[in-house]
């Protein structure tokens, strides 16, 4: 590694569906312009705003795809599905012929989708229901390996990929035009009923849904691509995955969770700390995205206000002084509780790093907008952070 004077250390944070749309409640503004962001903003004057698109054309808005862009990727040419990388988080290999499937517990009643978490179940209690699973589907193609809270693993071992529906785009929707169909997809409603009936007793009104289907991808190494050496600070399976797939040291940080409930400050002395040993962190903090799932604009003010205190302004005042980045994956809307393809703001700035035109006075969609900086993708914008930040 070179001296840390030759260095030049970067961070990029994302506040998870961070993007929203303007609301009524908020007099027609959005959750990012509602909420306190006093380093977001100061980062808007001195460096460089503008809106990027994570999502490329013809692919669904998940953070699966939207976390590769950002981290510099085009997702039309890496990505093989969601729950591979998650799989790769928690030390399950895939073989050739394996497909995963991200396993939600979830609460379905009087045959609709209620909650894409069953109440946020804690991680305790999930790897309780992901045992009776393992052991009622013992010695067959059927594995189940707990993850975090709500979200677990199934692998189909020599399986088939069926295209299956993210249970939060379904929210308050009846399931039966949604379950898997196709090939492969009777076998997988099988298995649903099965575990309706495992789980039942052990926690009535929770049943498991099944999507992000896909195979092990081949995800060349962020290191030997960009020349950095780097961390994750994450707390969900898919980001930390990704990770591991990229490259990157994946950091375990206490009182993370993942939720709403997350520790903020510990991740943002993670990741401040970091910096000593590494030039360059990701962080990831969901909290946006899971109030935004929720429905609740306040919920997703007061995630965004606390990033921006406990996360954000550590790392800009980290000793390494570093460039930073901050954007969101993609957009969250409270409105309807799912994501959406539309571009997002972001902001970069660094010690002594002059704004080349496109500064602005606050941080928010808006004013991003306000711009007319536009970039295409998120390796365009990653190409152009490491140049201008250098």
């Amino acid at each position: 590694m070179a001296s840390d004077k030759a260095r030049r250390l970067r961070a990029v944070l994302v506040p998870d569906g961070m993007a929203d749309e303007p609301l009524a409640q908020f007099g027609g503004r959005t959750p990012l312009q509602v909420a306190r962001t006093p380093n977001l903003d100061e980062m808007a004057r001195v460096g460089v705003v503008g809106m990027v698109r994570t999502i490329p054309s013809g692919m669904a808005p998940g953070s699966d795809v939207a976390n590769l862009s950002v981290l510099g990727y085009e997702p039309a040419q890496v990505y093989s599905g969601r729950s591979p990388l998650e799989a790769a988080s928690i030390g399950v290999a895939l073989g050739p012929a394996d497909v995963s499937y991200r396993c939600n517990f979830v609460t379905i009643a009087d045959g609709m989708l209620r909650d894409n978490t069953a109440g946020h179940i804690p991680t305790e209690q999930a790897d309780v229901l992901v045992r009776a699973l393992s052991d009622a589907f013992a010695g067959s193609h059927f594995e189940f390996h707990t993850g975090v809270s709500y979200r677990n693993l199934m692998v189909w071992r020599g399986g088939e990929v069926v295209a299956c529906t993210p249970p939060h785009d379904i929210l308050d929707e009846p399931i039966a035009a949604h379950l898997p169909d196709g090939a492969g997809g009777a076998a997988l409603r099988d298995v649903m009923q099965s575990a309706h009936e495992v789980l039942g007793p052990l926690r009535p009104g929770t049943d498991i849904w099944f999507w992000g289907e896909g195979t092990a991808p081949l995800l060349p190494s962020f290191v030997s691509r960009r020349g950095l050496n780097g961390a994750v600070v994450a707390a969900v399976d898919l980001i930390r995955g990704i990770g591991v797939y990229a490259g990157l040291d994946v950091l375990d940080v206490p009182g993370a969770t993942g939720d709403l409930r997350t520790d903020y400050a510990a991740k943002g002395r993670a990741a401040a700390a970091a910096l000593a040993t590494y030039d360059f962190v990701f962080v990831h903090v969901e909290a946006p995205d899971e109030a935004a799932h929720d429905g609740s604009a306040e919920e997703k003010v007061r995630a965004i206000e606390r990033i921006d205190a406990e996360v954000l302004a550590p790392l800009l005042a980290a000793p390494q002084r570093p460039a930073v980045m901050v954007l969101p994956d993609h957009p969250t809307l409270v409105r309807t509780r799912t994501h959406t393809s539309d571009p997002v703001p972001f902001v970069f700035a660094a010690p002594g790093f002059a704004a080349t035109g496109q500064a602005a006075t606050s941080f928010d969609e808006a004013a991003a907008a306000a711009t007319g900086l536009a970039l295409e993708s998120g390796a365009a914008l990653m190409d152009r952070f490491l140049a201008e930040t250098a």
